[in-house]
């Protein structure tokens, strides 16, 4: 594991892991949750976040996913990757379409048919990372893959692989020393 990903895994445990009774989005109940926010509005975590997967990008030509989870991932990708001479540009997939001005599902600078990446912060169902996937497709765009943050092992990525797309995972919660 390199550096850079050893040091977030740290800043990972260290700031995202909460003990205690939560209902995830999913619906669940759970003995712990993981708040990436903590990390991917940091500016450590950011700096890790966009170093590492601006490594990952193949031949992307955007990334992006769901408000509010990929956001930040999705900034701090965009401008690690200007600064690495490979820029790819950022987008936000709202949670359903604007209802006023452009009326736009999608907003950022994609051209059209652009290459895309799917980021999330954690993956429980996969239902963001596909409400994400469906959003660029329906608007013309070629999911590449996608990439998650940590990925909490109760099916969502077995979903999303079974739907013929790429997944990406930098951790799972034996990772972050939750189970």
């Amino acid at each position: 594991m390199s550096n850079y990903k050893e040091e977030l895994l740290d800043l990972l445990k260290d700031k995202a892991v909460v003990f205690g009774e939560v209902t995830l989005s999913s619906g669940e109940i759970s003995n712990y949750y993981i708040d990436c926010r903590r990390v991917t509005l940091d500016a450590k975590g950011a700096f890790l976040i966009g170093e590492i997967l601006s490594d990952m990008l193949e031949d992307a030509d955007a990334v992006g996913g769901l408000t509010i989870g990929a956001d930040p991932i999705a900034a701090a990708v965009a401008v690690r990757s200007y600064e690495k001479g490979m820029p790819v540009s950022a987008f936000i997939v709202r949670k359903g379409q604007k209802a006023h001005g452009t009326m736009k599902r999608i907003e950022g600078p994609l051209a059209a048919a652009s290459k895309v990446i799917i980021v999330d912060d954690v993956i429980t169902k996969g239902g963001s990372v596909l409400e994400a996937i469906d959003a660029a497709e329906a608007e013309g765009h070629q999911v590449v893959k996608a990439i998650c943050l940590v990925d909490r092992q109760q099916g969502g990525s077995d979903i999303i692989r079974d739907k013929g797309y790429r997944l990406e995972i930098l951790f799972t919660p034996a990772d972050l020393g939750v189970i």
